[in-house]
């Protein structure tokens, strides 16, 4: 069960890693009237299943909190990585952004029934490196004068990492409610585009596809996978394994032409891979534990 379960969380940063290919095919809609359309677009598959089956409308009947967790999760992390980009060179605010995986394995020790062991830890350093090598490939500057575009990235990964820790917490709360999640994060950012930015639409048919590709799987499917991976599976491997998204998707667009190949990508891919792998050695060795033979 928590093997399948953490399969089903990882299929989550599989999708992600398709987010900055979907992202650039995307056009030039401004981040908040996208995330507006994909959440939407998201929240439609959890919609699908409510209109057939009902009965599952009682499962979003959840205390304030539940809501509360998952509206700041989605919506906030997402409000505070555009307004990190605002506000700082995307290299650095990027690599800050990405300390969540870290994060998360480091907070998992204090969920119940955890324990952090120190390969955990270095698992999440060595896909932190992997990250740094993709992101930083001409260099990272931090600079004073965007702090506010870095204290924003740093709360970013806090509220991400956040909301997966207490997610674990809510174990009992059925995935139904990420559509209540998706809807609501939805709404607010329609309101937020409405204040901030002007309207652009795509350009092309082709934009509109990928508009629909980011709201099905990395702004839609992915965070159901999540939310299920995360409360029934291996928070601590899933953590680590986050470092595999960035990895992916300088992968992908490697392979369609929108990056090149480089000594950086090879050494990231050992790091973030024995990263993950020494950070799942307790779900290896339960694999291989030969069963106990009976009295």
């Amino acid at each position: 069960m928590k093997l399948r379960a953490t399969l089903i969380g990882f299929t989550a940063i599989l999708m992600w890693s398709f987010l900055a290919l979907f992202t650039s095919a995307s056009g030039k809609m401004p981040p908040f009237q996208l995330s507006a359309i994909c959440f939407a677009i998201g929240s439609i598959p959890g919609l699908v299943v409510l209109v057939v089956n009902p009965s599952r409308l009682a499962l979003l009947k959840q205390p304030a909190k539940v809501w509360l967790t998952g509206i700041a999760g989605l919506f906030g992390y997402h409000f505070l990585y555009f307004t990190a980009l605002r506000n700082a060179p995307a290299v650095e605010a990027g690599l800050v952004a990405y300390l969540w995986p870290l994060l998360i394995v480091v907070g998992s020790a204090l969920l119940p029934g955890e324990r952090l062991r120190w390969y955990h830890v270095t698992g999440a350093l060595a896909g932190l490196c992997g990250t740094f090598l993709i992101v930083a490939r001409n260099g990272i500057d931090f600079n004073g004068a965007y702090a506010v575009g870095y204290g924003a990235a740093f709360l970013s990964a806090f509220t991400w990492s956040g909301y997966s820790l207490l997610t674990r917490r809510f174990d009992a709360v059925s995935t139904d409610v990420v559509t209540g999640f998706c809807l609501a994060t939805s709404l607010l950012s329609l309101v937020c585009h409405l204040g901030l930015e002007t309207t652009v639409w795509p350009a092309t048919g082709f934009e509109w596809l990928a508009v629909i590709g980011l709201g099905l799987l990395p702004v839609g499917a992915a965070f159901y996978a999540w939310d299920y991976g995360v409360k029934n599976g291996d928070i601590q491997i899933l953590g680590a394994a986050s470092y595999a998204a960035p990895l992916l998707s300088t992968l992908i667009l490697t392979l369609f032409g929108f990056a090149e190949p480089s000594w950086r990508i090879a050494l990231a891919c050992l790091l973030v891979t024995g990263g993950a792998v020494l950070a799942a050695q307790d779900m290896f060795r339960r694999r291989i534990q030969p069963p106990v033979a009976a009295e």
